[in-house]
């Protein structure tokens, strides 16, 4: 994860306490380049945040020009605002060519054309005789079966033009594609080449015998084959530019037939042009059936013919309308970033390009629209129309000899017709790519009509990959299984219909057969097949096994996805034999409590974590089932997260179970509470306030039963005291409640009467408990500490006027005013603030199971990087709850692994600098609250800390972030976070397994100065650790939970005293970082600052030596003492101390 660099920036960024720069994007390298850089420049203090021009008076007044009212009348026209309008235009700068790249592209375009009409021509032969090409070019095809009638001869392309995007305008940058359609002549073609892929094999050669002239030409840099749209009988050839315009331009030839060579009638979906005959070597039937039609295979054909017709009605449509063109580009950026455009079957810009010509031709989109009105209207047709049952046609001739939508309907799944009406634009988009398509139009729509301030952003900036897109993605890998699947799904048809690509014949049955299984789980499932990559011409095409990995993204519903039953017909109803085909032997008869009988499936599943799982035993069994697809070649990618939150023996639960135990026990005590006889005052609210109680507690507590062989009794104080000579017994850290009493005129209006008061009801509650229902309980003046069924509450009994009281201050004059002091901020986060934000937490968990999972991942990752210190538990809960309150423009997550990549991403990229994270807890805040919000958030920005969260309790102060992070642990968190996701996305994304997933959890050790090395012995979290221990010490706990008449030891944890001390004593010249679940290393940082020479002072020689520097003496830090008073203060506990002296003179 490239720690070195990171540390760096972490130990320079020590000597200037400022606010943190942003990092909003590239890798950790640039952005510590960016940050180093911006420290040396002179600027203000307050550098970095937004700032409001400052504009002199006349300015400010000065009557608006014509041209900026037209402007402002056209952006309340077309645009929501003029924030969104400036936007969307710099947008379409940034994707738009410059007129200088056009130049120099139009000029390689005349070059490359030249060049292709020199090519010399070859006399004719027979298309099996292909010993005329030259021995370093390939045939760019698969040709299965090898024999196929015919005759080939090269001549230079009738007619080269430039066809596509280019002309019009609507390419967008980085990836500049230029196509190019050679029309060959007709003295090439025969009459009945549309037969048995004989065109297609005149195709690759004419392109093999181009390759090998053009590659010889030093013009180009690069000269290879690709597959078009990914389909594999359709190569196309890729020119590029030598030297420094490389990547300037990628030029695709396309060779086409003459204008209507190909008679219409014969490329109808109905017709067959591939003879059973010669592709099976077998006729169709015996019985004289007809044979099967090749729909994709002829729309391929058509496909070809149409350039130039599709190029013009385009340029009709979009040529003098900016607009659409406009519109056009915003689609195309759209698609880019939810990766729908790519691959075979992806959803192009040309067929974006094609819908805004539909939607201007039906009068639903006007010349005129701003390139946003294009967006959402666009969108809004996605959202509403689906195209698998109505399809649309382009054409509007009422010729009786056209086939009917329904027949287009019947051979594809997507159905958008061209003008000519015998074209399908939609044939290779696959039903699950366009159910996908509407989906995020659906969700870009209500991100749109919400108006939110950062729409803009979270619609056309933000990507989404597959992986943080879905829940659970699986691979099938490798893609040869999907043959014998075309074969146990007798999909012969298929396959001569598609050459030969298995994948493809495939795909359309396979997701049918999983959304069938996975039923009400389910919400979406959408496919993903990386584009083929180019291949050299001296290279054999690549085959369909090596056309990467199919994945396919499970998005879940939360309300279905944990059943672990599949409810099918009663036993005597005709669907029964259906429901046991389907589920093969996982379907039997079972009795229900309502006395029906009926066939179920029952999955195993214990644990929650187990739950989340199911879909992956419906995958594995439905796939082994219908496609003999063994469960070895389907690598799922659900949960391999949860191994980083199990329990020390449950490596089948990730803790839910646990907490809802922990939360049970808490209610049943809160009735106890509630119910008790003898308080001078009765209980008004019971309130927890620990992350237990809102389902965040990374490791959940367990039942406790101390073996009292690892302690000394305190018979006195009923208690319990480790004994030296053990290990260091098991961490039990107490959970606290909030027990408010009612108001009274009795208490008293003085603080410290207040504090007097409240211990007394400390010690009453503790003899009630133990007189009224048994409980071992040990009283001290701040909390009463109880135990129960194995686990430790800590009550603190609070007044609600006690906070108020705390702000009284008195003047010299007797006058009383309110202001706010660290006690009362304090004591009013304890009992009113932190109660609250348990209560909204453990709230969402009840809304989202997830939020629990993604809170723990998050805040495991955190402390295992060493800097868990610096970030309370409560801002990173509330980090995670952001998540699932405003997810867009993804949707709550449903899985803790999608979860914890988006809390990655967002850690990485939100500008910290200048936005306040609104957590809008219980929907509580308005749009106008927020806006209101942010404004505040800038005025005061100086007086705030680095990170400022804001829920709807705590609009202006963000207290949960007010004692850290520093700006410098918060950049470094955010570096870190930058290098980890895609890092973790790519071993998730891997199809031969994520490997080692703790990986991106390992601190970066080599960018501390010291590191102190402790004993496992003493470290009672131990089995904790990322790498979890094969074997650790016991910890003084019997396996049998049972009932302990004394107190075990509480919040004993020997490093984190150890610590205390360390800051205490080394805190001006050091940074000291732990991970507290079971670390063994203590990092710690040498302050910059602290070995700058101080001048003499007696009073300050602590950790320093004395020296002598220009005649005058000075104080230097005495590094090798230091390094001994680190082992003297731990004696016992740490093991060594690992100096690392080159970092700094000693």
């Amino acid at each position: 994860m490239g720690p070195a660099p990171a540390g760096e920036q972490l130990c320079g960024a020590i000597v200037e306490p400022e606010v943190m720069e942003p990092a909003l994007g590239g890798t950790g390298k640039e952005r510590k380049k960016a940050f180093s850089r911006k420290r040396t420049l002179a600027e203000p203090p307050a550098k970095g945040l937004l700032q409001p021009v400052k504009l002199s008076r006349a300015e400010l007044y000065k009557e608006p020009t014509n041209e900026e009212l037209n402007h402002l009348r056209e952006t309340e026209i077309l645009f929501h605002s003029s924030l969104l309008r400036l936007q969307v235009e710099e947008l379409l700068k940034e994707v738009r060519l410059s007129e200088k790249k056009k130049d120099r592209i139009d000029a390689f375009l005349r070059e490359v054309n030249q060049r292709v009409v020199r090519v010399p021509s070859v006399p004719e032969t027979e298309l099996t005789d292909q010993a005329w090409l030259p021995t370093g070019v390939r045939v760019p095809l698969h040709q299965v079966p090898y024999a196929v009638k015919g005759c080939f001869r090269f001549l230079p392309p009738a007619q080269v033009t430039v066809v596509g995007s280019y002309l019009l305008g609507t390419c967008i940058r980085p990836d500049i594609n230029v196509d190019v359609a050679l029309t060959m002549p007709r003295e090439i073609l025969q009459d009945k080449d549309g037969l048995n892929q004989r065109y297609f094999r005149k195709r690759a050669l004419y392109l093999a015998h181009l390759a090998h002239h053009l590659a010889e030409d030093p013009l180009f840099g690069s000269v290879c084959f690709s597959y078009t749209n990914g389909c594999h009988l359709k190569p196309s050839l890729l020119l590029r530019p030598r030297g420094k315009d490389e990547r300037l331009v990628t030029v695709r030839l396309h060779p086409c037939p003459p204008p209507d060579f190909f008679r219409p009638c014969r490329l109808l979906p109905t017709k067959n042009n591939v003879r059973s005959a010669w592709y099976r070597g077998q006729s169709a039937a015996g019985d004289g059936s007809p044979e099967p039609p090749t729909p994709h295979y002829n729309t391929w054909v058509l496909q070809d013919t149409a350039l130039e017709s599709h190029l013009q009605l385009l340029s009709t449509m979009l040529g003098s309308a900016q607009g659409l063109k406009d519109g056009v580009a915003l689609l195309k950026v759209w698609l880019r970033q939810r990766e729908l455009d790519k691959g075979q079957g992806g959803f192009t810009g040309f067929l974006v390009s094609m819908l805004v010509v539909f939607l201007v031709s039906t009068r639903k989109i006007h010349t005129t629209m701003s390139g946003y009105q294009v967006l959402r209207s666009v969108l809004q047709f996605l959202a509403t129309t689906d195209l698998t049952v109505n399809g649309i046609s382009l054409c509007l001739s009422s010729d009786p000899s056209l086939p009917a939508l329904a027949d287009f309907h019947q051979a594809f799944s997507v159905v958008f017709l061209d003008s000519s009406g015998r074209l399908n634009l939609c044939a290779d988009v696959t039903a699950s790519t366009y159910h996908q398509v509407q989906y995020e139009a659906r969700l870009s729509m209500t991100l749109l009509d919400s108006r939110a301030d950062n729409g803009f952003h979270l619609l056309l900036m933000t990507p989404k990959p597959m992986i943080r897109a879905f829940d659970h993605v699986l691979h099938l890998h490798p893609l040869s299984r999907l043959q014998a699947a075309c074969h146990r799904l007798k999909l012969w048809p298929e396959l001569q219909d598609n050459g030969g690509d298995y994948v493809s014949a495939a795909l359309g049955p396979l997701t049918t057969l999983l959304e069938q299984g996975l039923g009400t789980r389910l919400n979406l499932l959408a496919h993903s097949r990386p584009p083929v990559p180019e291949w050299g011409i001296s290279q054999d095409p690549p085959k369909h096994k090596d056309s990467g990995t199919l994945t396919l993204g499970l998005l879940l519903r939360p309300e279905g996805l944990t059943s672990i039953l599949e409810l099918g017909p009663e036993a005597d109803q005709p669907e029964a034999a259906k429901f046991r085909q389907f589920w093969g032997f996982r379907s039997e008869l079972r009795r229900f409590q309502d006395g029906a009988i009926r066939e179920a499936v029952v999955w195993e599943a214990a644990s929650m974590s187990q739950k989340r799982l199911i879909p992956h035993q419906v995958v594995t069994h439905l796939l082994a089932l219908h496609t003999d697809i063994p469960e070895t070649c389907v690598h799922y990618v659900g949960g391999p997260l949860d191994a980083l939150i199990q329990g020390l023996k449950e490596t089948s639960s990730t803790g839910e179970e646990a907490l809802a135990v922990a939360v049970c026990c808490y209610d049943d005590l809160s009735r106890l509470l509630w119910g008790l006889e003898g308080l001078p005052l009765t209980v008004s609210a019971v309130q927890g306030a620990h992350p237990v109680l809102r389902y965040t507690e990374v490791f959940p507590p367990t039942p406790v039963r101390p073996a009292f062989s690892f302690y000394e009794p305190l018979q006195e104080r009923s208690s319990l005291l480790p004994r030296l000579d053990k290990p260091c017994p098991a961490y039990v850290e107490p959970m606290i409640v909030v027990c408010h009493l009612e108001g009274s005129g009795q208490w008293p209006q003085d603080a410290e009467a207040v504090q007097r008061v409240r211990a007394a009801f400390q010690l009453r509650l503790a003899e009630l408990l133990t007189q009224q229902h048994g409980l071992q309980c040990r009283a001290t003046a701040t909390h009463t500490d109880v135990l129960k069924d194995g686990f430790v509450f800590r009550i603190r009994v609070a007044y609600q006027r006690e906070p108020q009281i705390l702000k009284e201050v008195q003047s010299p004059e007797g006058m009383i005013s309110l202001r706010d002091t660290p006690a009362s901020l304090r004591l009013e986060r304890d009992t009113r603030q932190l109660p609250l934000l348990t209560s909204a937490l453990h709230g969402l968990q009840q809304q989202h199971p997830a939020f629990s999972g993604v809170a723990r991942l998050a805040k495991r990752w955190v402390r295992a990087q060493l800097l868990g210190e610096g970030f309370t538990d409560e801002s990173l809960d509330l980090v995670a709850a952001a998540l699932f309150l405003h997810p867009e423009p993804f949707t709550p997550p449903s899985s803790p692994q999608v979860g914890f990549l988006r809390f990655l991403y967002l850690v990485s990229t939100f500008d910290w600098k200048n936005n306040p994270l609104i957590v809008n807890l219980n929907n509580e805040l308005t749009v106008e609250e927020q806006v209101e919000i942010r404004s505040d958030f800038l005025a005061a920005r100086a007086q705030l800390p680095v990170m400022v969260i804001v829920t709807p309790q705590d609009r202006k102060h963000s207290v949960w972030t007010q004692d850290g992070p520093s700006a410098q642990i918060l950049q470094q968190l955010v570096v870190l976070a930058a290098e980890a996701l895609p890092m973790l996305e790519k071993q998730l994304m891997d199809p031969r397994g994520p490997g080692d997933i703790r990986t991106v959890f390992r601190p970066p050790l080599d960018i501390y100065d010291v590191l102190i090395h402790l004993s496992p012995r003493h470290i009672p979290r131990h089995r904790q650790a990322v790498d979890s221990p094969a074997a650790s010490f016991c910890r003084g706990l019997l396996s049998q939970p049972g009932p302990s008449s004394l107190m075990p030891v509480l919040g004993y944890d020997p490093p984190q005293l150890y610590l205390m001390q360390l800051r205490e004593a080394f805190g001006d010249l050091a940074l000291f970082f732990y991970d507290q679940h079971g670390g063994e290393v203590i990092g710690v940082l040498w302050k910059p600052t602290s070995f700058q020479p101080q001048p003499f002072k007696a009073s300050s020689t602590k950790g320093r030596m004395v020296m002598s520097r220009g005649g005058e003496l000075v104080m230097v830090p005495n590094v090798e003492a230091i390094l001994e008073d680190f082992a003297v203060l731990g004696e016992g506990l740490v093991q060594t101390v690992e100096a690392r002296s080159e970092r700094w003179t000693v």
